[in-house]
């Protein structure tokens, strides 16, 4: 009965720790946006967890899953401080005005099911940590600004089901390993340094990138 009252005490109170660090991390992304439609009016970083806020989705233990802001003529950028969202499962920013690198602090998400950043205008390479999402099924990143190479570590991802890269600046060639076998052309058009399918054994793939 002791241990059970013990267990009790200290999830009451590691609980609403976990609630303000997930906050902090939503309030510092607040911080870095332009948001002319106040759709972010609601986050206010003096309540006890972001549970209460619109777009924020939690779980029964007050722990943030799902943050839903696609299409909310969001401008600024991404931070780092997105990694701290244990349980997110569902990130939405789709079709806003984002700039700036895709953190790789995101990798951290290890529940994160749907990462779709699709139709903004990032920048930078596609982190090579975002291979740890072990859950992650869908990944769209088209319409974007992206350079460099399709890291190879995604083809890891066991549970890809959706991989979405067109229209960036992306080159080298494509991956056909893993996951990515069964990835249409589609997925990847409009990259006109991409180059496809990969062969095994090539070097064109270096030098298409130089």
């Amino acid at each position: 009965m002791a241990f059970w009252f013990v267990g009790l005490l200290l999830s009451s109170v590691l609980n609403p720790l976990k609630a303000n660090v997930e906050g902090d991390a939503l309030y510092a992304l607040r911080r870095a946006l332009h948001d002319p439609a106040n759709v972010l009016q609601s986050w206010d970083p003096t309540l006890v967890n972001p549970c209460t806020w619109f777009h924020v989705t939690c779980d029964q233990d007050n722990r943030v899953t799902r943050l839903d802001l696609g299409n909310a003529r969001l401008s600024g950028r991404l931070v780092p401080e997105l990694g701290r969202l244990e349980r997110l499962q569902y990130l939405e920013l789709y079709k806003n005005q984002l700039t700036g690198n895709i953190p790789e602090e995101l990798g951290k998400l290890s529940r994160l099911v749907s990462l779709d950043l699709y139709s903004n205008n990032l920048t930078g390479t596609i982190p090579p940590s975002l291979s740890k999402l072990a859950s992650l099924r869908f990944l769209r990143l088209n319409r974007n600004r992206l350079t460099g190479r399709i890291p190879r570590e995604l083809t890891q991802l066991k549970n890809l089901k959706i991989f979405e890269v067109s229209d960036n600046d992306l080159c080298g060639t494509i991956p056909t390993s893993g996951s990515f076998s069964k990835f249409s052309e589609k997925s990847f058009e409009n990259n006109q340094r991409l180059k496809g399918p990969e062969l095994i054994g090539s070097v064109s793939y270096v030098l298409a990138c130089n």
